[in-house]
């Protein structure tokens, strides 16, 4: 009997013990699928991360003409065409644009682009579309004083070109730009948005993410800049490039500080109709300010005056009449008499320095068209020069009105913009020619001394011109005369401030 009870023991025990390792090696198989689970769950997180992260070459923060002129630029250049960029801006036109008509009205807000900036869109494909639209080259330009003591006139064949520059309404530059971009395969994205926050050196933390989820990614992007943008969205990029004005959110936050003043001075800009079509470019200096009258085609010219910030207030809210009365005074019968024709004497002074006369100083002193009724609405800016005093970090670089804005006396700032754009394009195919990162300091800092030292240049020109004929004072007066005449018979002078004025670099001093 007690055998029989032993035997039965036995038997539940064994019975037991495979209930035992049943449970237990079915628990394990549950707790590794568990982890098998947890396991995929993780990298389905990690791809999805990887995947929704918007990562660029370079970001272009700012979609104007010299924002949109750098990816033109880039487009077009065998070692940077491949690149993916980022361009931010928060018109919404750049995504969905309505084209220009040849009807159009025209513009109060034009640019004077030099034969340098011509041949720079000339390069990337643009200028076909400018000459779809309404512009107007000009081969001739007067200057003159409102005292009567001196002019002097300026022709392009001067200098054995074609032309001085031309006037285009900036709605055409951007759009032609706009044109040229579309019609490259050129890997570009539009951010209809705006540039919140930007951090130059990533960390897992800042990303709000665990770090094990950064794993396959943190290499990379610990190389990158990072942009938050006004859509909640995230983009990140090798080289930030702000082209985004003179109040640029980018320089603020890549910490670079500015140098500059305000001239107590505003431009008052419109356009203008005359009876007959005007193809000379002109520049009167009065008491306040120079006033300029600018072709733009179809008997149109464009008007940029500069006053004190009373008057522009005051000119902008007169009447139509009232303005255009003012405007040919101006640049006529109003403040002092013409200049003379010719001054034999103050000719014969130069004699000695002036070489082979130029054709431009033989001819006398013209009269401007009249002006017959206003074309737009009167646009009031105020004047100043700001100059960042570094353009370059890593990761960020400043091109544009984000670097400098100078006073619109010869109309050169956004000139200097569009040589920025070129001078940058160029200097990043340089770069990836020889295997830099394109956000490496040093090889930006190239670019920031090439570009530096020009525009300082021209800002200390435009600098001094405006506080030459900021004060009215006789003697001051007729040395101011004398310089007129001077760049008008000195040839060698007269020449070298014609070419550094078309874009060609050189110090306008004796050759």
């Amino acid at each position: 009997m007690n055998r029989v009870i032993a035997r039965k023991l036995a038997a539940n025990v064994s019975r037991l013990k495979v209930r035992q390792e049943y449970f237990c090696t079915d628990a394990a198989a549950g707790v590794s699928g568990f982890n098998r689970g947890q396991s995929s769950q993780e990298q389905k997180e990690k791809n999805d991360f990887a995947n929704n992260i918007q990562q660029y070459d370079i970001a272009i923060v700012g979609g104007g003409m010299v924002g949109m002129a750098l990816a033109c630029s880039l487009a077009s250049m065998p070692l940077t065409k491949h690149l993916n960029v980022a361009i931010i801006d928060s018109n919404p036109a750049l995504g969905s644009r309505v084209r220009l008509k040849k009807g159009d009205p025209p513009d109060a807000r034009v640019s004077t682009v030099t034969p340098a900036t011509i041949s720079l869109f000339k390069d990337v494909g643009a200028w076909q579309y400018i000459e779809q639209n309404r512009h107007a080259y000009f081969h001739k330009m007067q200057v003159w004083d409102y005292t009567g003591l001196g002019y002097t006139r300026y022709n392009a064949r001067d200098i054995n070109k074609e032309v001085l520059g031309c006037v285009v309404e900036n709605k055409v530059l951007h759009d032609s730009l706009l044109s040229c971009i579309e019609t490259t395969d050129f890997q570009k994205t539009f951010h209809p948005s705006r540039l919140t926050s930007m951090t130059l050196h990533q960390s897992s933390s800042s990303m709000g993410m665990d770090s094990t989820l950064l794993k396959t990614t943190s290499s990379s992007l610990g190389h990158l800049a990072k942009l938050e943008l006004s859509d909640g969205k995230s983009i990140f990029a090798k080289l930030v490039v702000g082209a985004d004005g003179g109040k640029s959110r980018v320089r603020e936050l890549a910490g670079f500080k500015t140098t500059g003043w305000n001239y107590s001075q505003n431009a008052v800009i419109c356009t203008v109709e005359h009876s007959v079509e005007n193809r000379c470019a002109w520049q009167r200096f009065l008491p306040a300010g120079p006033i300029a009258l600018l072709p733009m085609g179809n008997n149109f010219s464009n008007i940029v005056w500069t006053m004190n910030p009373k008057e522009a207030g005051n000119r902008k809210l007169m009447n139509e009449d009232d303005f255009v009365k003012d405007t040919n005074a101006a640049l006529d019968y109003g403040y002092g008499p013409h200049p003379k024709s010719s001054l034999l004497e103050m000719g014969d002074m130069f004699s000695w320095l002036r070489g082979d006369v130029t054709l431009s100083a033989t001819e006398g002193f013209e009269v401007p068209p009249k002006v017959v009724k206003l074309a737009s609405e009167r646009m009031v800016f105020p004047l100043s020069l700001k100059h960042a005093n570094d353009y370059a970090s890593k990761r960020v670089v400043l091109i544009g009105d984000a670097a400098h804005t100078v006073h619109p006396l010869a109309g050169q700032g956004v000139n200097m913009g569009f040589g920025d754009a070129l001078a940058l394009s160029r200097v990043i195919a340089e770069g990836i020619a020889v295997g830099i990162d394109i956000g490496e300091v040093t090889m930006l800092k190239k670019y920031e001394e090439e570009r530096k030292r020009t525009n300082i240049m021209m800002m200390a020109i435009l600098d001094g011109f405006q506080k030459a004929y900021s004060v009215d004072f006789g003697p001051l007066n007729i040395l101011r005369a004398a310089v007129f005449h001077g760049a008008n018979y000195i040839s060698p002078l007269k020449r070298n401030i014609i070419s550094y004025a078309s874009g060609d670099q050189r110090l306008p001093l004796f050759s």
